[in-house]
Order: structure tokens, then sequence, then C-alpha cells
């Protein structure tokens, strides 16, 4: 089979070997098997060969046939798969051509994504054609996403509407057009520029945790390989070839066996069980496993799907189906799932010749011990083989967490795995007794904007111009390039130009009359929080209410897909505990370990807060910043304490950045240090307790009582 040049050899990458794949070449095979699987996200840290192995699966997968005038890929052998370029004779000719893979940048428009009006022939011609987009040529192929998570919300309700129905459904600019769209939906992220959509997570069938190994000889395996390839990327490929047709060889014959593989009840009930067990959501959990299982009994040669099959599925289908929240690590107790499925290989299913043996199965189902088998007296004989396979996958994935998926296992193991996956912040020197509080479950809190219209990336918060949302206005292409062409303001503005007086004769287009439309919609913000974490704060009860409202702020955030920023100040310094990410799920683990103690150094937090705020702007000059300040009020940290405070809030203040303190005084008496602090600072004040939308529903409710 013919390599892509430009790609990485997939049987090149150190744990893609056919005769040993890791779980990220394992996943990927599997769905080329079996695209039924839905796909699959690769979560990872950065330079951990999660794209080069995503682009290297094309070369893979057995050819398609097409017609060479279609440009949707249509299957000509199926009768059902029409094509809007069709209907093609029954003689027409066809040709056969490798899967494609088609990328789908980050920035991608609407347009191009769903396709849009052929503007040359349009313009030139008269004529009103359709441009077919990604997800046309990415049908009966790969649907590749790089950086899955930051795309932004109307992207993912294209892929998520794609996904469902396998058809897309295109009606603008005065064309309809529908055709099918069913792919292979591969994603790549990093969960420290933050987590995926839950809808969209969902749809991925498998995903796989990757990380870069300790073990010192395959590192320098990987830099070997690499380093040979860049030197020469066609001998590379060349001495590979022989691997990578062995490799492509084996997913066809998968391919050609997977509707010989049998799935017995025995082994649906199992996955079921699991399923049931790990408390996952809906049913899509349990046809993926299925599915899995099966493409991965064809690949492994057999034609049962066996205990082994289900556990090595299991561990694919099921982590990111586990989670809650935004904040629950993925992961899967493998403990659990091994007692689940026990050391015995399944037995087989009852004859169909034997009416009363059907009571039998039901029957060991319904009783719990029943399943380990002592009654089911026969072990197949490739138990200990299939035992080696299922320890082989015993390896958990690189940031899974041992807790149990069950709501009442062991809280106290989820801090350790957040540290093990996220050094604990230094303290602060100059700090006496520190004390650690952890925050109460999460509410809804108020709903905090950035003052004015932005130009940032499609959000939730902040009002902004973009290229979603209603139409105020229009401009001309390239003052706003997030808007789309507005026919009717174009065919106004040719009219306007070329009016003499004639009623008759062709409207002539130039460029200087196209015009875009200007729409006003919701973009992201930056919210960085800056917390006192003083010894002003150490009360427990007041630490709660403070981490409460931060999470519940930082969780508002992961929804309206904001970038956060954390600062934190105590002792005699201030310190950007976390920089901006879209990890929300690092900035809970952040606050959750802060600790509180020492003086309370105000100004050396506005002034990091400011520092962190001109830095950011500079980067992206788009995205507007929300600062939240959370504090007391009280400056106790150095010399000249209070009035260089003061001189902080004023710099902030020129700033011009929009800003909320967040007043953590409590008690029958309070100094209103805090809406001091505000008024200079030209922010909103709220206390703490405000914070929670109910709680200002309630207010609302008693004055107008």
């Amino acid at each position: 089979m013919p390599l892509v040049r430009s790609h990485y050899p997939f049987s090149a990458i150190v744990g893609c070997d056919a005769g040993e794949l890791d779980d990220l070449g394992l996943s990927l095979v599997l769905t080329g098997i079996s695209p039924a699987i839905g796909g699959v996200l690769v979560r990872g840290e950065k330079g951990t060969a999660k794209s080069t192995a995503a682009r290297a699966l094309a070369a893979l997968l057995p050819p398609v046939d097409v017609h060479p005038e279609d440009r949707f890929s249509t299957d000509p052998a199926d009768p059902d798969d029409a094509s809007p370029d069709g209907p093609f004779a029954a003689g027409a000719p066809v040709e056969s051509r490798p899967v494609r893979l088609v990328e789908l940048p980050v920035g991608a428009t609407e347009d191009r994504v769903l396709g849009s009006l052929h503007l040359e022939k349009a313009l030139a011609h008269g004529k009103v054609a359709y441009e077919p987009g990604l997800l046309a040529r990415a049908h009966r192929g790969i649907l590749y996403a790089d950086e899955v998570n930051l795309l932004p919300d109307h992207l993912v309700d294209l892929l998520l509407d794609a996904a469902a129905t396998g058809r897309v459904t295109v009606e603008r600019d005065g064309f309809s057009v529908e055709h099918a769209a069913r792919f292979l939906l591969i994603g790549t992220m990093n969960p420290e520029e933050g987590e995926l959509r839950p809808q969209l997570l969902d749809r991925f069938g498998l995903t796989v945790e990757v990380a870069a190994p300790r073990d010192p000889a395959p590192r320098a395996e990987v830099v070997r390989r690499r380093m040979a390839y860049d030197a020469d990327p066609a001998g590379f490929a060349a001495r590979h070839r022989p691997a990578e047709d062995a490799l492509a060889a084996r997913v066809a014959a998968a391919r050609e066996r997977l509707g010989r593989v049998l799935l017995p009840d025995t082994a649906l009930t199992k996955i079921a069980e699991i399923c049931a067990a790990f408390d996952v959501d809906g049913l899509r959990a349990d046809i993926v496993t299925a599915r899995t299982a099966v493409a991965h009994a064809a690949w492994a040669g057999r034609t049962t799907v066996t205990r082994a099959d289900i556990r090595r599925a299991a561990r694919l289908a099921l982590p990111h189906r586990r989670r809650r929240n935004p904040f629950d690590a993925p992961g899967l107790d493998e403990e659990l799932l091994d007692r689940i499925l026990g050391d015995d290989e399944l037995p087989p299913d009852p004859p169909p010749s034997q009416p009363p043996a059907d009571d039998g199965p039901d029957g060991s189902g319904d009783e719990g011990p029943g399943e380990d088998g002592p009654g089911e007296d026969a072990p197949d004989p490739r138990d200990p083989g299939e035992t080696g396979g299922g320890a082989e996958g015993g390896q958990a994935p690189d940031g899974a967490t041992p807790e149990a998926p069950v709501p009442a296992a062991g809280p106290h193991d989820a801090p350790d795995a957040d540290a093990d996956r996220l050094p604990a912040s230094p303290p602060a020197r100059g700090t006496a007794q520190d004390t650690t509080v952890k925050a109460t479950a999460p509410y809804r809190p108020r709903l905090f904007t950035v003052r004015g219209t932005g130009e940032g990336t499609d959000g939730r918060r902040s009002r902004a111009l973009g290229s979603r949302g209603r139409r105020v206005g229009v401009t001309r292409p390239g003052q706003d390039a997030g808007g789309s062409l507005h026919l009717v303001e174009t065919v106004r503005a040719a009219a306007a130009r070329t009016r003499t007086g004639r009623a008759d004769g062709p409207l002539r287009l130039r460029g200087e009359d196209l015009r875009t439309a200007v729409r006003e919609g919701r973009e992201a913000n930056l919210i960085l929080f800056c917390v006192d974490a003083s010894g002003s704060m150490a009360a427990r009860k007041r630490m709660s209410q403070v981490k409460t409202a931060v999470l519940s702020l930082l969780l508002d955030a992961y929804r309206r897909r904001d970038k956060v920023g954390l600062i934190t100040f105590r002792g005699q310094a201030a310190e950007l505990s976390l920089p901006p990410t879209h990890s929300v799920d690092i900035a809970a683990a952040r606050l959750d370990d802060l600790p509180a103690g020492g003086r309370t150094p105000l100004a050396e937090g506005l002034l990091e807060a400011a520092r962190v705020v001109a830095r950011e702007r500079r980067r992206h000059p788009r995205l507007r910043p929300l600062l939240v300040v959370v504090t007391d009020g009280r400056a106790t940290g150095g010399k000249d304490a209070v009035a260089r405070s003061l001189r902080a809030a004023d710099q902030v203040a020129s700033l011009g950045v929009s800003t909320v303190v967040v007043d953590s005084e409590s008690g029958p008496l309070r100094l209103g240090l805090a809406a001091g602090l505000a008024a200079r600072l030209h922010a909103d004040h709220l206390p703490v307790r405000e914070v929670s939308a109910d709680a200002l529903s309630t207010a609302v409710r008693e004055r107008a009582a």
C-alpha cells in the first residue's frame, strides 16, 4: 500500500509495532477496522506523537472506490449513498483512491466546514452552485481535529449533528443540498489547555491517555527514529514499508473477518454488568464496548469474543464516560473491572436445540455469585494466554485515578491522584501556621461580564462582534475577518454604483461592491482570579466560602469557554499559581490545595494581576480580561502596606480592566475595607455570599415584596 510521504509511518512510531500495539496504536487500529465504534479521542501532554499517529492511520486503511467526477466520494456499490453530483450511469467509470485525511482547523469558518456558494460561478457566470465543505471531503475517510477541545462552539455543533445523523443538510444562499457525511472522527487534545464539551466527548467511541515514557531507552529510540526520518524521509519510509504493508494487510484481514465474529449472550451480559457497575450515562457505552470487543477479536484473529477482548474494550471505551462534572479526572478502576470479569473465561452460549437451557443463563445472570462459574465447570484452555493479554493491558492510562466509580468509594484517593498529576504550589515564605480547607459543592453563580463590546473568539460571556449572532450591520471585506458575504447588500452596492437610468442590462459586480455581515454575539474572556490566602482568611468557614465561590465561578468559566488564571497572595509575596489556560481542571486542583496563613500582601497581589493583564493583552489583544479579586480588603504585608495597596489599585484601574471585588469579610464587626478597594479599582463590589445566582434572586424577591 502506498505511503503518504508527508506523514511519518505508523509502524515506525514507538509502541505501534504490529506485534505489540500500545493503547494509542490499538485504539486507532480498532476504529479503522470498525468505523462504527465512533472514533478516537487522544489526550496527552505536548510532544507525545498524538498528531503523528492520527495522520499516519490513513495509510493503513484499504482504498475506497469512487466515481472520478463525484466530489462527495459516495460508494458506487451502495444505491442508498446518493451524491448531489449524480446520478451516475450504470457503466460510469469507477476508480480506487486512498482514504482521505481531512484536517479540521480550529479557526475554520462554518462555510468552510459545511460548504457554501461557489462565488466564482455566481459572480462570473450568474449561476448558483454549491462548493462542498470539509465534511463532504471527509465522507468515507478520516476527519482529524487537532486541539479539538479548542474548537468554537458553532463548529462543535456541526460535528455533533453530522456524527449523530451521518448526513449534512445545507440550505442557504439560494440552494439546498443534502449529502452523506460518515467519517472516522479522530481528535487530539492537551488537557492543560481545557476540557471538551460533554456532548462531543460522548461522541468519541474510544479515548486514550498518552504520556512520554520515563524510561531512557524508549525515549532515546524515539529521538533516534525521528532524526533518521528528518534526515531522509523517503529512505526512512522505504525501510519501514514491509512493516507498514504487513500492518495494513492485517487491518484489511480483520475488516473482512469482522462480520464473522460471534458476540455470545454471555459476553453481552458481562459488558452490560461492567457498564452498570461503572455507572455510565446512557447506553452508548454498552454499544461502543461491544463493537470494540468484536473489533479486537477480529484483530486478534478470533471468531468469538473473549474475556480479554471485553477487558481491553472497556479500558478504551469507558474512562471518559465516567465523568460527572468538569473537575472529575477520567480513568477506570481496573481492580473493579477485574472483579466483574472474574478469573474464568466466559462460558459458551447453550445450543439453541435445548429449550430448557435458555433459562440457565438468565437465572445465573440474575444471581450475582453465580457469575463466578464454579457450577459451569468448563474453563477455556485459552484462559492463561488471555489472562496474560489482560495483564498487558493492566497498565493504567496516564492520569487515571484509582478511585472507584461508585459515589461512595474513597474520596481520599482523588487528592493523591491530583497531586501525582499536578505538583502542589510551594508555600509562600514568611508564613506561620498554614491551614488547608476544602470547598463545598459548587453552585450556579451570577454572570459577570466585561464592559463594552469586544471582538474576541466565540464564547458565552460578554458582548462581541463576530461571525455568529444577530446581524447588526454590514462592512467591507477585511474590516471584519469573521463576517460572511451579505448578498443583498452586495447587490445593492453594485446597483448604486452602476445606476445610469437604464432599466435593462446585466448587473456588473466588482470587488469594491462586496459587503460582509457584522454580527453581534458572545465572546470568551480571560477570567483572572486574584485570591487572598492570608491568615485573615484562615478561618475554616470563611475560607470554605471563598473556595466554594471561586470553584463555582471556575465551573461557570468552563461552561462559557473562558480562559482562566489564578494569582494567590499571602505572607510577603504574590504568586501566579496558574498562568492563563483553558484547563479549568488544573485551576480547580490548585485552588483545592491552596493553604491559608500569614500576612496580607495586598499590594503585591494587585501588582501581579496588573502584570499578568498587561502581558496577556500583548499576547492576545482580542481576549478581554475580567479581574476577580477575592479579599477582605486588609493590607498588612510589608512596609506602608495600606498606602502601597492603594497605589497598586490605582495602577490596576489605569489599565481599564473590568474588575469585580468579592468581599470575604464576615461576622458582626465589619470594617468595609473591600468596598473601599472596589471604589479605588472602579470595580463592582459584592459580598461572597451574594456570588450565588440564587442569592441574587432571593434579594430581588425580598425587595419586590
